[in-house]
């Protein structure tokens, strides 16, 4: 079980979260949501230790992740895998060798950068490529890819690390609704097959009443909503985004899975009332 508590970041006299404590135990599939500046982003930067805590704690499976130092904390970077909205591939390098760098925490920058991956690493990336339909792109440079398929990439890279826990900050805001299904189907088999935590911040609704099994909801740095898609009624929403942001979260042509025309608040409505 991931278990965080009281936890706590400032710069200087903002607080980007405040005071969040929450279980999440192994095997959850976890949607975050909120407007922009709601903490999400910084949340999962905690959580994977590239921001420190101001103050608070964050478990995981007896130890104190917020006290990690050096190797410790190099091998819980391994364990727990964050993939970005900005894909962070390097484009001069071909799709295999961008999976291979999955495997830094195992061999070391230098080693990396010289390719020394051994036979069974490589087949590894291979399979990790062929689960996520991209391994006929293996010898591409990764600047070739269209955004979509740069994103699956990128996930085929946090599978090398062999996780535990799966941190996806924005996956699909910089995606079309295809592509966006594509990697949200991807994440969510991931995440019920191999029994990986998967963490996701995510911006309209309808994605994750999708693909969540508990949806977290912030504002203003604080967790305002914990429960099932089934809860999140249009209230629970209007607390979580304000009544001026809630159209926005709604619009399924903003960085959304649906595909069909938009329901909007109504759709949410409907839902709510079933």
């Amino acid at each position: 079980m991931l278990e965080i508590q009281s936890l706590e970041k400032r710069f200087g006299a903002v607080v980007a979260v405040d005071q969040v404590s929450l279980k999440i135990p192994d095997g959850q599939m976890v949607g975050i949501i909120g407007r922009s500046g709601a903490g999400k982003s910084t949340l999962l930067r905690l959580i994977n230790r590239l921001a420190e805590p101001t103050s608070g704690q964050i478990l995981f499976a007896g130890d104190d992740v917020s006290a990690l130092r050096g190797r410790e904390l190099m091998a819980w970077r391994a364990r727990c895998a964050m993939i970005f909205q900005q894909f962070n591939l390097v484009n001069r390098l071909d799709v295999i060798t961008n999976v291979l760098l999955g495997r830094l925490n195992y061999h070391g920058f230098a080693a990396a950068m010289l390719k020394r991956f051994t036979p069974a690493e490589r087949a590894f990336a291979i399979r990790a490529l062929d689960r996520l339909d991209m391994a006929q792109a293996a010898l591409q440079r990764a600047d070739t890819l269209s955004g979509g398929q740069q994103q699956r990439v990128a996930i085929a890279r946090a599978l090398m690390q062999e996780p535990r826990i799966l941190l996806a900050d924005e996956p699909i805001a910089s995606l079309d609704p295809r592509n966006a299904t594509v990697v949200m189907d991807a994440l969510r088999a991931i995440n019920r097959e191999e029994g990986i935590t998967v963490v996701c911040n995510l911006h309209t609704l309808d994605t994750a009443r999708s693909y969540c099994d508990r949806i977290i909801g912030m504002a203003a740095g604080a967790v305002v909503f914990d429960g099932t898609p089934e809860q999140l009624s249009a209230e629970a929403a209007r607390g979580i985004y304000g009544v001026d942001g809630l159209d926005e979260a709604l619009s399924e042509s903003v960085t959304s899975t649906s595909i069909g025309p938009a329901t909007g608040a109504a759709g949410l409505s409907r839902t709510a009332a079933a």
